[in-house]
């Protein structure tokens, strides 16, 4: 056999290991050159690994989740296909031993109890006499027993000629052996549940998990909201839509408010900054790349609109809705899940009142988008119907004091609530 060891090679920017997150493959499976036989996920990014030769795989590294690093073996080939795959893989499960019988599920008793009492309540009320002859009871007892939900004709009367008399029923609610067939029947209970489900934490989650542990661990989070009458900035993109071609994407409240924010940034850089901890730095950018927080099958991804600062409102609703199908299909470049300086998240119609944004570090701000709703204000001196949304963002109070990120959602606000401001260069 002719063995071929593929070691796990830098996937890039200085990176030392790399997680499995699914084989593409399997030991005993003929694979080509530059066949997809792995997915590993960095610090940065999911990267598909291809396989450097053509062969039959008889070994792997580890399993999804394990680390394996730079330089170590992450795949054997057999290139000559003289190895066995047969012999080469290792059983997946044990033969069960001769005569075992599967394991079932013990049948639910509580049915077959009820049908039981069903079937012997029966004869018992039969032998009581409760058939359809008149029941012979007081005014107060018949209200007695409607009241416990007593069926007087199944009760057994010790008075003359049957009549119930209260001490019969007084025996009957203290022995508890009442047959309640008026009542109506009791609803249904679910079974209970046991067991637990272990699901691994891979992939994208393990990198978000890590990432938001880290951020609030060493951030100081200052968080800041405000109110929003986006009344009139409604009324622009109601006109604007109504103006697109039949079929094509409407615009969404996101490209005007990071068309805001790139206006609002020039005024305060501060926001629109790295923290290289390493270095002891922060870095302020003159280009505003936007990260635009979205939810994915895989969890939550950050891909970047570069350049926001020199696009049309077009051009970010288009640019927007590249990088976010992009991410939510997985097929978001390396470069279209890195490089944001600052980010905008939003939960769109789940966006509720108020919430908290993680920071997505190294950046030093996020703003929150909150749902958009109409509800009654104070405005120009009077109680009307507008059109409000909050917008929550949290900061690094390390390096952006309180009022300077209370002065940067304010502005923003302004933009936003006068939005012909979007559009001049101050």
């Amino acid at each position: 056999m002719s063995r071929f060891v593929f070691k796990l090679p830098d996937l890039g920017e200085g990176t030392v290991t790399a997680e499995i997150v699914e084989w593409k493959v399997k030991i005993g499976d003929h694979v080509e050159e530059d066949q997809v036989i792995a997915e590993m996920m960095t610090d940065k990014a999911a990267v598909e690994v291809p396989a450097p030769v053509s062969g039959t795989v008889v070994a792997v590294a580890g399993q999804p989740g394990d680390m394996v690093a730079v330089g170590s073996e992450l795949i054997v080939f057999d290139t000559d296909g003289a190895g066995s795959p047969a012999q080469a893989a290792a059983p997946h499960a044990a033969a069960s031993p001769a005569g075992s019988q599967p394991l079932a599920a013990a049948p639910p008793a509580a049915p077959a109890v009820a049908a039981a009492a069903v079937a012997q309540a029966a004869p018992e009320a039969a032998a009581r006499g409760g058939g359809s002859g008149r029941v012979m009871a007081s005014p107060a007892t018949r209200r007695r027993a409607l009241e416990a939900g007593i069926d007087l004709s199944q009760v057994a009367g010790s008075g003359p000629g049957g009549r119930i008399q209260p001490e019969d029923l007084d025996r009957l609610l203290a022995g508890g052996q009442a047959v309640n067939a008026t009542a109506p029947a009791a609803a249904p209970v679910a079974a209970p549940r046991a067991g637990t489900e272990e699901i691994k934490v891979i992939g994208v989650r393990r990198l978000i998990a890590q990432r938001m542990t880290e951020a609030k661990r060493n951030i100081p989070h200052f968080a800041y909201v405000e109110e929003v009458d986006v009344t009139e900035l409604e009324s622009l993109r109601q006109h604007l839509n109504s103006r697109l071609p039949k079929g094509e994407a409407g615009l969404t409240f996101l490209p005007f408010i990071v068309a805001a924010l790139t206006r609002v940034l020039a005024d305060f850089p501060q926001c629109n900054a790295h923290y290289d901890e390493a270095r002891g730095v922060i870095v302020r950018h003159h280009a505003v790349h936007v990260g635009i927080a979205a939810q994915t099958p895989d969890g939550l991804k950050v891909p970047v609109v570069k350049n926001a600062e020199a696009r049309t409102l077009a051009g970010l609703a288009a640019e927007i809705r590249r990088v976010s199908e992009a991410a939510r299909s997985g097929k978001a470049s390396k470069e279209d899940l890195t490089g944001s300086t600052i980010t905008v998240t939003s939960l769109g119609r789940l966006g509720g009142i108020v919430s908290t944004p993680v920071i997505n570090a190294p950046e030093v701000a996020i703003v929150g988008v909150n749902k958009a709703i109409e509800r009654p204000v104070v405005h120009n001196g009077a109680i009307t119907v507008r059109r409000m949304m909050n917008l929550s963002s949290s900061f690094d109070h390390r390096f952006v004091d309180g009022f300077d990120a209370a002065a940067m959602i304010q502005a923003l606000k302004d933009r936003l609530e006068h939005p012909a401001t979007i559009f001049i260069q101050d």
